[in-house]
């Protein structure tokens, strides 16, 4: 599970693709984006990783528009992340991002 800033762990949600995360460096300030892609498949043992590159577990797409990535132990939930929604509203309409039929 992610670190917390914390002496506990991070309550709310899991570290999985779509969460808002904290990026912690060794140097600067720590940098905010979004999950996009876990890499847990190839950082196991035999996964495809080599001990000269290592493989980074998570792909994280920064909020300048940089693409990073980083080990679970680098990541901090966003806590402002996870505050409570309200809830959809059933009769509205949803479209997903891209092109669509008619555009």
């Amino acid at each position: 599970m992610a670190r917390s800033s914390g002496n506990g762990p991070v309550d709310g949600p899991e570290l999985t693709v779509g969460v808002r995360v904290l990026v912690r460096r060794s140097a600067g300030a720590d940098l905010t984006g979004e999950v996009v892609e876990d890499y847990a498949a190839v950082t196991d043992p035999g996964g495809g990783g080599h001990e000269w590159a290592p493989v980074h577990r998570w792909a994280v797409a920064l909020d300048d528009g940089r693409l990073v990535f980083a080990d679970t132990e680098d990541l901090t939930i966003d806590p402002g992340s996870y505050r409570s929604a309200p809830a959809p509203d059933p009769n509205s309409v949803v479209r997903t991002p891209g092109r669509h039929r008619g555009e």
